[in-house]
């Protein structure tokens, strides 16, 4: 069975991941993830979710029993592993360049419309 305060670790270690990936700053995981948003894929945050879950059983002992150990080591070994293949630099630089394009392709278009 695990205890709250390894639960609250692991949502921490998670919580830490997420702002050196995204930049995220929250009081809880739970806001963290929402904060992320779409950058974290679906699958992840379902991963997390369950991390989530876990901690808002809040230590009920008849409650705890009820979360599966094995499965909270995966989706935190799954979410940190993702986590520490994201590039900050990478992903600013890649925003840059649609950005960057969306306003050439914004002002090709303003050009061809005028002539």
């Amino acid at each position: 069975m695990e205890s709250p305060e390894t639960i609250a670790a692991r949502a921490a270690r998670v919580q830490d991941g997420l702002h050196r990936a995204f930049g995220v700053r929250a009081k809880s995981l739970d806001k963290a993830l929402s904060r992320t948003g779409r950058r974290l894929p679906r699958r992840l945050r379902a991963e997390a979710r369950r991390i989530v879950d876990a901690q808002s059983l809040g230590g009920q002992p008849k409650l705890m029993r009820q979360v599966d150990v094995a499965a909270l080591d995966r989706a935190e070994t799954r979410v940190l592993d993702y986590l520490g293949n994201i590039d900050r630099a990478e992903a600013r630089k890649g925003r840059l360049l649609a950005l960057a394009a969306a306003g050439a392709a914004a002002a090709f278009a303003l050009v061809s419309l005028w002539t």
